[in-house]
């Protein structure tokens, strides 16, 4: 599905992510691991065809850069981490918008695009506030709105952008299990996603890309990548030892 070869990518003359190489199947779910600051926010903006690069990065075998942007918002969506909200769209509107980056330049959205955008609005549990502006949700409410709109895009790919930061706990989990259940509706979607909060990634990842420095340092099982010696080196502190003392509390 996607193939990255010596990619490089950042912003001006600077790379913050370097040479970095994987194949992504389809039906995967790749976690992207690493310190703040190590590139996973920018690998990410670049796979959403946000950032330019260098080298290699073949979707379905053609490049990202040779898609125009529609055709790229037909394949990819991205979910982000909470952001301001500065227009008053409503929830129906805002998911609705889902659709029309789906449309391949057709002006308005059809009964069929409504019929979509209510299915996800309803399995988000999202219909009782579907004619409610978004800036008047809490952040829980208004990141369903978001991923109801990502989902409405119907992508081969969703990419996630530390989508949890900011949530609180209930939150987190329900976005999880959401995610997980439109990945297991259909075998050949493919999710590529950033998580500061490493107890989550075996929630919902089963593979796993450790960055440093804008530079894979290992790839492998969530599991052989969480208990392997890498993730001490590149977080700098004994992360295994850690998250066992903060569970012995729940004990």
């Amino acid at each position: 599905m996607l193939e990255i070869n010596n990619l490089c990518c950042g912003y001006g003359s600077n790379d913050v992510v370097k040479e970095i190489n994987m194949f992504v199947q389809d039906g995967e779910r790749l976690c992207i691991l690493g310190p703040n600051g190590c590139g996973k926010t920018t690998l990410m903006r670049t796979l959403s065809g946000i950032i330019p690069y260098k080298g290699s990065a073949r979707l379905y075998g053609k490049e990202l850069r040779e898609y125009s942007r529609r055709e790229l918002s037909g394949l990819v969506a991205m979910f982000s981490q909470l952001s301001y909200v500065q227009f008053g769209y409503t929830v129906y509107d805002t998911v609705a918008m889902g659709r029309y980056l789906k449309s391949k330049g057709r002006l308005g959205i059809t009964t069929e695009d409504r019929k979509a955008a209510g299915e996800y609005i309803d399995r988000l549990g999202l219909s009782e506030i579907s004619d409610k502006p978004v800036t008047e949700l809490s952040g829980g409410q208004l990141q369903r709105v978001l991923l109801a709109r990502a989902f409405a895009q119907e992508p081969k790919l969703l990419i996630l952008d530390e989508p949890l930061n900011h949530l609180d706990i209930s939150y987190q989990i329900a976005l999880v299990e959401l995610i997980k259940d439109w990945s297991n509706q259909d075998k050949r979607r493919t999710v590529i996603g950033v998580v500061h909060e490493l107890n989550i990634c075996p929630m919902l990842f089963d593979r796993a890309v450790l960055i440093s420095e804008g530079r894979k340092m290992a790839d492998g099982s969530v599991e052989s990548v969480l208990k392997g010696d890498e993730l001490a080196k590149v977080y700098g502190t004994d992360v295994r030892s850690h998250m066992r003392k903060s569970l012995m509390f729940w004990e």
